[in-house]
């Protein structure tokens, strides 16, 4: 079973972690503050948005555990979740702000990891 479920999951999962992805991509966001501060939630809703665009495939499940500030070189991870419960780390790095726009480059890992039993 849990080489099948291995394999469900990778093949979910390969549609997000190829092509463009590998090389990344890259994503802008207007902030609502004068700091620049994009929320948990809007970084993970744009990131499946983006995700999807690039791969033809529908929005993907994505949360990010915290906010992204608007400093260049800011990073964090986000992760991607499948029906079947398997996960892809995506990291999400701040290139430039302009304002309050804050741009930000997007890659997937390379690997999923298989769902919890």
């Amino acid at each position: 079973m849990a080489t099948s479920r291995l394999s469900a999951a990778t093949s979910i999962l390969s549609a997000v972690a190829s092509g463009v992805l590998l090389a990344g991509c890259s994503s802008s966001v207007h902030a609502e503050k004068s700091t620049p501060k994009l929320s948990a939630d809007k970084l993970a809703t744009t990131v499946a948005e983006k995700l999807a665009a690039s791969t033809g495939q529908p929005k993907p499940n994505v949360t990010c555990p915290e906010d992204l500030a608007g400093q260049v070189g800011n990073t964090t991870r986000c992760k991607l979740t499948a029906n079947d419960g398997s996960t892809l780390g995506v990291t999400v790095k701040v290139s430039s702000v302009d304002g309050d726009r804050i741009n930000f480059d997007i890659k997937a890992d390379d690997t999923a990891s298989p769902a919890a039993n």
